[in-house]
């Protein structure tokens, strides 16, 4: 087990970092960065992050979500003429062992072009709101909506159509008021041959508080992994990169699926060192056992 070394001079203080979001996202990291790591954040506002992938899937994203992060980032430094930048990327669905528990997958990069460096973070949460529904009025679906938060979080509207067809594009997004749901639900009625509306959450940072919490939580994640340093090169970066299954079944002792333990590694020199998992969990439950619960 290796101790994580925090470095006492920061290398990154005093300098502009860049960011390019269509969402707010700089809000959101702004103190972390600058708290943590004593960087100024700047925005590249002539970057249309929409280029690599939009959340109303109008774009589809052509590379995966922990590259696309790094895409965005590089273009950011790129637009401002920098060697530090940073990029976040979020996607959401059902959680893969419970279909009807919704999550949300939070990823951030930070890339630094002088030294080659591309440190990164995810963070996986079911602290989400990420839902859909379809209804006439807003009367209709009155629990959903208190369900999902509305009008704090926002929504986008849609015709419904027939399961053979296309969805079609979205007619509002960011529907924050009754009167506006109203409206635009109304005109999704009149034009969907079911004479329903589609409505999701609209997941985007600035029309979403719960996700920004997310984003905050990794950000700060993301600021400690950077200003932890490697046990051999002393570069920046030091966290976990994966992870080791095998945790005994408390009943028979055979090994089962679950994390065993946590794998830290270096993005520089590639060292990597093992250490238990951080909850303390030393054996799992007999219903994760393949011998116990076949």
């Amino acid at each position: 087990m290796v101790s994580i070394a925090f470095s006492t001079n920061n290398r990154y203080s005093g300098q502009l970092i860049a960011i390019a979001t269509l969402h707010g996202k700089q809000h959101i990291l702004r103190r972390p960065l600058r708290v943590g790591l004593g960087l100024s954040l700047q925005l590249a506002s002539r970057v249309d992050t929409d280029r690599f992938g939009s959340f109303g899937g109008e774009i589809g994203r052509t590379a995966d979500a922990m590259t696309t992060c790094r895409q965005k980032a590089e273009a950011a430094l790129e637009s401002l003429g920098l060697d530090l930048g940073i990029a976040s990327e979020g996607s959401f669905g059902p959680h893969p062992a419970v279909p009807l528990l919704p999550i949300g997958h939070e990823w951030m990069t930070f890339v630094d072009r002088r030294d080659g460096l591309v440190i990164s973070e995810q963070l996986i949460s079911r602290s989400t709101n990420h839902s859909s529904c379809q209804g006439a009025d807003p009367n209709a679906i009155v629990g959903w909506l208190q369900q999902v938060g509305f009008p704090r979080h926002a929504l986008m509207v849609r015709p419904l159509q027939p399961a053979s067809t296309p969805t079609g594009p979205w007619l509002a997004k960011g529907v924050s008021s009754t009167e506006a749901l109203t409206a635009a639900m109304a005109e999704a009625v009149r034009l969907s041959p079911l004479r329903l509306a589609w409505l999701e959450t609209d997941m985007r940072a600035h029309c979403n508080p719960t996700r920004r919490i997310a984003i905050r939580q990794l950000a700060f994640r993301l600021v400690r992994r950077i200003a932890a340093c490697c046990p051999a090169c002393q570069a920046p970066g030091w966290g976990v990169v994966g992870t080791v299954a095998g945790l005994p079944c408390s009943r028979c002792g055979l090994a089962t699926e679950l994390v065993k333990l946590e794998l830290l590694g270096c993005a520089t020199c590639g060292l990597q060192r093992d250490r238990p998992r951080r909850d303390g969990r030393e054996a799992a439950d007999p219903m994760h056992c393949p011998y116990c619960n076949p």
